[in-house]
């Protein structure tokens, strides 16, 4: 059954107010769930993409910290790539080789290359 009403008022808020609420947040007085409930303002992320979009990148940075095998890995995974793409690209060079003396080959014939890619079709083939 569909309920019917009015959708929820949106709400919007001023650049100024936001960036007094990430101020908060950056000189440490509240956490940014604390002002989120402080403020009453909806959604669990809103406060944390105003941080992160108009803060001065001290607070709410993601920083990865890995080991060092963690590291080589991806360098050796990248190489890897890299080697794979490149026997790709010479497998598609060798294949348009092929093709073109095979259009060669079957201009010199005197044949199409559909006729000479056929199997045998006019001969029989006799049971043993």
């Amino acid at each position: 059954m569909r309920k019917t009403g009015f959708p929820k008022d949106e709400i919007r808020y001023s650049r100024g107010f936001k960036v007094q609420v990430v101020r908060e947040v950056e000189r440490g007085e509240m956490s940014v769930s604390a002002v989120g409930r402080k403020y009453n303002i909806g959604g669990t992320s809103t406060v944390m993409r105003w941080v992160r979009k108009l803060g001065s990148g001290r607070y709410g940075k993601v920083i990865r910290v890995e080991k060092a095998d963690e590291i080589d890995e991806l360098s050796r995974l990248r190489k890897e790539l890299r080697r794979v793409k490149e026997a790709l690209a010479d497998a598609h060079v060798e294949l348009a080789l092929e093709k073109g003396y095979l259009e060669v080959a079957c201009e010199e014939l005197g044949q199409g290359v559909e006729v000479f890619k056929k199997k045998r079709d006019g001969r029989r083939r006799t049971r043993r």
